[in-house]
């Protein structure tokens, strides 16, 4: 049977169509310092950061990647770390060049940087936007010199103001990281930060809960944090301070002013897929018959040579079908509005009637909304996350 050329690439655009929408993120590895919290794949620069070297390393990945993302538009782009912000203006540039001469870049895409404190970096936050970055994201943790001592933060309150008074004379997206439950905090100096933040009025917020992580030096030199009881207060007190201030708590750590949530996050928690590339980067990336994730070389050295040589990708496996659930749900339970219910089948491929008896389980419990048009957490399951997925942990 003769098949023509326009049936083809109705065929292919029909298989392109079908699959999640794409992100990209680039991973920066280094920073001034490793602060004591840290699990994320970042290394204190010493001496000078080989920035032409890595930026070339970067753009080898991305074009040894085009096969397995090849025709589909990139919806978002985030540079993490580490700390994106200690590249130069013309590092990003450049990279975000790269991208557009290689792939379909959405030209209404969210383009966002991360960024610390201090002085160096946020004078060059103006150069940052005209590199094309239009969404940045400052790590302040605190306004006290206090706890920022504690958490080993380099800068100080001075500069965690400067950086945000700077960011908005640039960028109309600006998201600003807090942290709560910090060592000997009290609830009112928690409220305190927010407070101080909200004079801002910052698009979006992200307040994290200090947990201990493996690998880091708190977890080898544990602080004396508050109790579980003190920590859940802090949290709601924090969350219902952001609620009558015109924030939408949409994810569990995330506030945002309407139609200000984070597209790029939201894009993972809706199971969306992401290429990774840059020092330790992770990829999610569909296919019509299975979908792969993939981990680049963490360390900086290995990677530029692995890059170098066309090969950056340390693993890569196809995620077993009895494991998807569980990886859906993790992602789409941290939004306090669930997503839609044919979303599940539509980004795993796997029949909703295949976790019937999970969801009625959790449904039961009251930590799911007994709702046929969504898959929304209940406050409860909101609180206690771990044991609304762990039902999906298992097989039917």
């Amino acid at each position: 049977m003769h098949v023509s050329p326009t049936e083809i690439l109705s065929s292919s655009r029909a298989r392109l169509a079908a699959l999640p929408p794409l992100s990209l993120y680039v991973h920066i590895p280094w920073c001034v310092r490793k602060c004591p919290y840290c699990d994320f794949n970042s290394h204190e620069a010493r001496g000078e950061i080989p920035e032409k070297a890595y930026v070339d390393a970067v753009i080898g990945d991305l074009e040894a990647a085009l096969p397995s993302i090849w025709g589909r538009m990139v919806r978002t782009v985030f540079f993490g770390g580490g700390t994106p912000s200690l590249l130069s203006p013309v590092a990003i540039e450049r990279l975000l060049e790269a991208v557009r001469a290689r792939v379909p870049l959405d030209p209404e895409s969210e383009i966002t940087l991360e960024a610390n404190p201090g002085t160096l970096e946020s004078g060059k936050f103006a150069a940052f936007r005209s590199a094309g970055i239009n969404r940045l994201s400052i790590g302040v943790q605190s306004f006290s010199a206090g706890h920022l001592q504690a958490l080993g933060r380099i800068h100080d309150t001075r500069q965690a103001i400067d950086a945000i008074e700077a960011a908005k004379k640039s960028f109309d997206n600006v998201n600003v990281d807090l942290m709560y439950a910090l060592p000997n905090q009290s609830i009112k100096e928690a409220l305190d930060d927010v407070n101080k933040l909200l004079g801002y009025s910052p698009q979006h917020v992200s307040a994290y809960h200090l947990t201990i992580e493996p690998n880091t030096l708190f977890h080898r030199y544990p602080p004396t944090l508050p109790d579980s009881d003190l920590a859940a207060d802090m949290q709601e007190a924090i969350e219902s301070l952001l609620a009558s201030n015109g924030y939408r708590h949409y994810e569990t750590s995330a506030f945002a002013r309407p139609e200000r949530e984070s597209r790029h996050n939201l894009n993972y928690w809706r199971f969306g897929d992401y290429l990774g590339i840059g020092a330790g980067a992770h990829s999610k990336i569909s296919f019509p018959e299975r979908i792969v994730r993939e981990m680049r070389y963490k360390q900086p050295r290995e990677y530029l040579r692995r890059a170098a040589q066309g090969t950056p990708i340390q693993t890569a496996s196809t995620i077993d079908v009895a494991d998807l659930p569980f990886e859906f749900m993790m992602n789409a339970l941290r939004l306090t509005g669930g997503v839609e219910r044919p979303m599940f089948s539509e980004r795993t491929g796997v029949p909703i009637a295949a976790i019937a008896s999970r969801l009625q389980q959790v449904t039961q419990a009251g930590l799911m909304v007994d709702d046929y048009a969504r898959l929304q957490p209940t406050l409860r399951g909101q609180r206690f996350l771990n044991d609304l997925l762990e039902p999906f942990l298992k097989p039917d």
